[in-house]
């Protein structure tokens, strides 16, 4: 049993539907070892001025975020690994601009999240994203943004929810499946093990099913020699907080994989599936 879960949003995230306390107190309860929050620094949507649910996204509360976080992990300290982290959503712009650095120095996140949610001005979430594209040049925009953000200039430890444009994608073939995207798939993971970096395998897959990205990258990803994952259930409701560990579990197990990796102030910690 998968007793991590490194990735999760509380109400300091604009889309959070649960408090701080609320999502570490079902953590707890679910008898979770590690547990990390990272909840979202939009840096990338406040560039673009865009919009959630047509509605303006608020700015975190950066310093109320990291004070209420390290008072909870004082709080579990002996009961449970709370770790305080930070999700960076990377967007083009960010190769020349200095602010998510200036916060990692300022507030110190136990971890980091590297995250690409936009591409040419658009969430790759929405079902939009595909308006006017085929599905092999969405899928290629988002996986080249991807590759790109492995350069990102600020510290990061996990590389978060590759197949994130296709969750809630509207072609009929809407999986995206390694065969297909193959060359820049084996370059963005043999990068994500030459820098030394956590492939995120993440169970809020919505319409792609248990999890992403799915298990022949996964396999790839072994083949190419990367042993280091992280398990994220992405919960951003405490009902879902360690969501499909067991199932991931068995299928990380099958793949060859023996240890989950949890990344804490750059140190990682190997723990056993």
């Amino acid at each position: 049993m998968l007793l991590t879960d490194i990735h999760n949003h509380t109400t300091f995230s604009s889309d959070g539907r649960d408090s701080m306390e609320t999502m570490l107190a079902a953590a707890y309860a679910k008898r979770l070892a590690w547990y990390g929050i990272a909840d979202h620094f939009n840096y990338d949507y406040d560039r673009m001025r865009l919009t959630e649910n047509g509605k303006p996204v608020p700015p975190i509360r950066e310093a109320a975020y990291f004070k209420q976080g390290r008072k909870l992990q004082k709080e579990y300290a002996g009961r449970m690994h709370v770790l305080i982290g930070a999700e960076f959503g990377y967007d083009h712009a960010t190769r020349t601009q200095t602010r998510y650095a200036e916060t990692e120095q300022k507030y110190k996140p136990d971890f980091v999240v590297n995250s690409v949610h936009t591409c040419r001005g658009s969430d790759c979430y929405y079902p939009h994203y595909c308006d006017g594209k085929t599905r092999a040049y969405a899928y290629n925009l988002y996986l080249y943004r991807v590759l790109e953000s492995l350069d990102a200039p600020y510290p990061y430890d996990i590389v978060a929810h590759i197949g994130y444009c296709a969750r809630n994608a509207t072609y009929d073939d809407f999986v995206l499946r390694y065969e297909d995207f193959a060359d820049v798939l084996d370059e963005i993971l043999k990068r994500i093990i030459a820098k030394g970096k956590i492939l995120e395998v993440n169970s809020s897959a919505k319409k792609l099913g248990d999890f992403l990205p799915g298990a022949d990258i996964l396999t790839r990803y072994f083949e190419l020699g990367g042993r280091e994952v992280s398990f994220a259930s992405d919960a951003h409701l405490a009902a879902r907080v360690a969501e499909k560990r067991q199932l991931i579990c068995d299928v990380l197990r099958r793949i060859g994989f023996t240890y989950i990796t949890v990344p804490c102030r750059g140190r990682h910690s190997a723990v056993e599936i």
